[in-house]
């Protein structure tokens, strides 16, 4: 069993109560296993849903004559969000861990970006380091937190994994790439065709209810760059940072950033792989995901909606 919260146990044990009697087939199953899927991509979520919900309403309504700077506003509902989500227990102790590991690192890199000129964040306010508002740790921290959650939430199992050593080289470069290429030669493109050598032949089990998606996990891997890329530029036109081009007025960030949050998305999962060891899945998973023959082997009728907690009504 996985880690859950409280909170989870609690969301859980009603979902299961309000679907004990729900279809097994039909537009009326489906719709069940589409709404427990949004819900707990929403709850995976939650961090960085409430950290976008915060800028975009600075955006919106923050005064301009406030006597505190917007980015320290920012800064101070990041942590308050942080407090929150740990005190409610809304968080495990090792979400927190990954969490502050990809504050650091993604401020690490903020630091370097902003000296070179790759984006630029309004001057006003004192928290900050090096020029960079401590809030956009914790836009890197809100990935992290969705990349873990997401993990145990529909408690993932991985077919042909590559070897952790291998992808640990691989998230190294990519990093390292993020700073030698304003000086040296891009290499993005060769990582890129690294990412696809190495992770082509995976395939993600993700269990939502009754059903288990199958995903080649590169697709899963482009499905989430892309809901950071649209995040990107809701923080852009906020105005909580501006690419250069953007400067003299708002436009969509350029599609180009795909590649670069893809990579980043590499990152985050390898970091999120050395919390939560990639697993091959059960083998009533597969069978659930239509991979083998049911009869080979046993298949439990439900599964959990927030928790990984066995369904005690379920049957083999």
């Amino acid at each position: 069993m996985r880690q859950s919260t409280a909170l989870e146990r609690r969301i859980d044990s009603v979902a299961h109560r309000l679907l004990r009697n729900a279809p097994d087939r039909g537009i009326r199953a489906t719709l069940v296993e589409l709404a427990v899927f949004v819900l707990k991509q929403a709850w995976a979520c939650v961090f960085g849903a409430a950290l976008l919900a915060v800028i975009v309403a600075v955006r919106l309504w923050y005064p301009d004559d406030a006597l505190l700077a917007r980015n320290d506003f920012l800064t101070i509902a990041a942590v308050a969000i942080q407090v929150v989500m740990v005190a409610a227990r809304l968080e495990t102790g090792r979400e927190l861990w990954v969490i502050v590991l990809f504050h650091v690192t993604g401020t690490v890199m903020e630091i370097f970006k902003i000296d070179v000129g790759s984006w630029a964040y309004a001057e006003d306010g004192v928290l900050r380091i090096a020029g960079v508002p401590l809030f956009s740790g914790f836009m890197y921290a809100a990935v992290g937190s969705y990349m873990v959650r997401v993990y145990r939430l529909f408690d993932l199992g991985f077919t042909r994994y590559p070897r952790r050593w291998l992808t640990a080289i691989v998230a190294a470069a990519i990093y390292v790439n993020f700073f030698t290429h304003h000086f040296w030669w891009d290499l993005r493109w060769v990582l890129l065709a690294l990412v696809v050598l190495l992770w082509l032949p995976t395939v993600m089990y993700a269990r939502v209810w009754r059903r288990v998606l199958r995903i080649p996990l590169l697709a899963a891997f482009a499905g989430v760059a892309a809901f950071i890329y649209l995040a990107e530029n809701i923080g852009t036109w906020a105005g909580a940072w501006l690419y250069p081009n953007q400067v003299e007025g708002w436009h969509p960030v350029s599609a180009t950033k795909l590649v670069s949050w893809f990579l980043l998305m590499i990152i985050s999962v390898v970091l999120v792989a050395w919390v939560y060891p990639p697993r091959e899945p059960a083998a009533a998973v597969v069978a659930r995901a239509g991979a083998v023959p049911r009869e080979q082997a046993a298949v439990p009728r439900t599964g959990p909606i927030l928790t990984n907690r066995p369904d005690p009504d379920a049957s083999t």
